[in-house]
Order: C-alpha cells, then structure tokens, then sequence
C-alpha cells in the first residue's frame, strides 16, 4: 500500500510541475491575444500617448444671406424698388386674412410691439406683425436712433403688414394709398412716422434728421429701401 501511494505521488508532482510549466511559457501569449482582442472590441487605442490633441470639431457655416440688386431696368419710379425687395424677400404676398393667420402659426410673421428705441401705435387698417429678419432690423433702427439721441428717445410706427383687404378699405379713405398690390402685404415693410417722437406727437427737426440719418446708412448697406412720404408725414421702410 505505501509503495503503491508513493508512486501515485510521485506521478501527480511530475503532471503537476508539467502543467505549471506549461502555463508560464503560455501566459506571455495568452495575455497578448486577450490584449489585442479587447483593444479590438473597443476600439480603443493601445497607445497612452498624451500629446496627441484630438481631431477639430468642425461647425456648420450659416449660409450668408443674399440681396438680390434691384435692377434699374424694371424701376419707372421710386415706389418699385420697394415691390422688388418686398418681392425677393421672405414670404411672398399675403393673399388673405386666413393666410395671413396660418403665416403667424408658422412663425413666418412675428408680433411688434415696442422695443429700444421704437414703439407701434394702436393700428386700424394694418398689423403689428412683420418677418423675424425684418423685425432684426427694425430693432436695429431702434438702437440706432437710441445711440444717437439718448436712451429714452424713441420713433412710431404708424402702419406695418396689411392684408389684400386691409389695403382695398385704406385705398377708400386715403387716396395716397397705393392702388393694387403695397409692399406692405409682404411683411417687410413699415412705416415711422418722423412727427410723432417719445410718445408725443411733434415737430421736431433734429430728431427728423437723426431718423434721416439712419435710414440713408441702413440703405446704404443695402439692409432697406426708403420714401419719405411728405402727405403722410412718415417714412416709408422696406427691409431687403
């Protein structure tokens, strides 16, 4: 029995020295394959390699915004520039009351109140609703007037966006009123009023040439045309 249990001990050390040996000069391989296969499954780079700065974000560039020239061969007087701007701007001609509401769920007209330098007085026969680009500008205009007179100086508007219908009943009480289609059925297009100045309405000729002023640059960068309108005391603006 001794003799037959040293043999057995003897036969488990050398299978069990075999085994060991076996698995050292196996690991060295064994931890390279399960390195590479996660690395694989990861994707993760091996490389702890700090200086290398990871790839750019790259942003998507606004496509600028373009103005198409008013063409001289279509204007037979001043009021068309006016038509081609409303016409090459934004949303097109506002055809009736009910297309004039869907244009306010869509956002494509937004409501006008007051803001710096410019309030909308109460309107009877338009809407205080213009395109958010138009309403930018207008904003602009406001500051503006505000840097060049002080922070409590604003300008009226006296008519904004008329519908079809809107335009035929002004046309029966004011014949200045423009027969057929007006750029103001377009949503571009405003008028400020150059006798009625910070709430009051007045004759005041500096704070008229200071509006004057501004309008002339604002065309200049061909963010706008305008009329002076004499009969109706006012500027008549359309935003390109």
């Amino acid at each position: 029995m001794k003799k037959t249990s040293l043999i057995y001990f003897a036969s488990f050390f050398i299978l069990f020295s075999a085994g060991a040996w076996t698995s050292q000069a196996y690991m060295p391989e064994l931890k390279q394959q399960l390195k590479s296969t996660y690395s694989s499954i990861t994707n993760t780079p091996l490389s702890t390699d700090k200086s290398k700065k990871p790839e750019p974000i790259e942003l998507e560039v606004p496509i600028p915004r373009v103005i198409p020239p008013i063409p001289e061969s279509l204007i037979t007087k001043e009021y068309d520039k006016h038509l081609f701007a409303a016409e090459h701007n934004g949303i097109g001609l506002i055809e009736s009351e009910e297309h004039f509401k869907k244009l306010i769920e869509e956002q494509q007209l937004v409501l006008i109140d007051k803001g710096a330098g410019y309030e909308v007085m109460r309107l009877t026969h338009s809407h205080p609703y213009i395109t958010p680009y138009s309403k930018d500008i207008l904003e602009e205009l406001g500051e503006a007037f505000q840097a060049l007179t002080d922070e409590e100086s604003y300008f009226t508007l006296t008519s904004v966006t008329r519908t079809p219908e809107q335009q035929k009943n002004l046309r029966k009480r004011n014949r200045n009123a423009t027969s057929g289609v007006s750029s103001h059925s377009y949503g571009v297009s405003f008028d400020i009023s150059y006798i009625r100045l910070n709430g009051k309405k007045r004759y005041s000729r500096p704070l008229q040439n200071k509006i004057e002023q501004i309008l002339k640059e604002f065309e200049k960068a061909d963010k706008i045309v305008y009329i002076k309108e004499r009969k109706q005391s006012c500027y008549h603006v359309t935003v390109r």
